[in-house]
């Protein structure tokens, strides 16, 4: 899977090159492992790993509509059956204002 052709494909704004290189490395080992490499939306407990462990502890977000987030990105990708988990953090991430935190400065 081409994953930065796939997050150009969903993202909204024109993609933060910088931002995509750091999640890429930081998520390697996630997205080499085929139980891991997907975000399952029909998944309820997939979906609360999503913003316990992504949205609260990675982008360190405590409040705001944080499933309704999560909501609008299973949206956004739902003509996409296998929803890479490297695009599905990007777009959260860019969501929230946070690609920042995964350049390496």
């Amino acid at each position: 899977m081409d994953h930065l052709a796939d997050v150009k494909k969903f993202a909204k704004k024109p993609l933060n090159e910088a931002a995509f290189a750091g999640m890429a490395k930081s998520y390697a080992l996630v997205m080499g492992k085929p139980d891991t490499r997907y975000v399952a939306c029909s998944d309820p407990a997939e979906l609360d790993r999503v913003r316990e462990n992504f949205l609260k502890k990675k982008l360190g977000l405590k409040s705001g509509d944080l499933d309704g987030s999560i909501k609008a990105v299973c949206e956004q990708m739902k003509e996409d059956r296998t929803k890479s988990r490297l695009t599905f953090y990007y777009l959260l991430a860019e969501h929230h204002g946070k690609l920042d935190l995964f350049i390496k400065k």
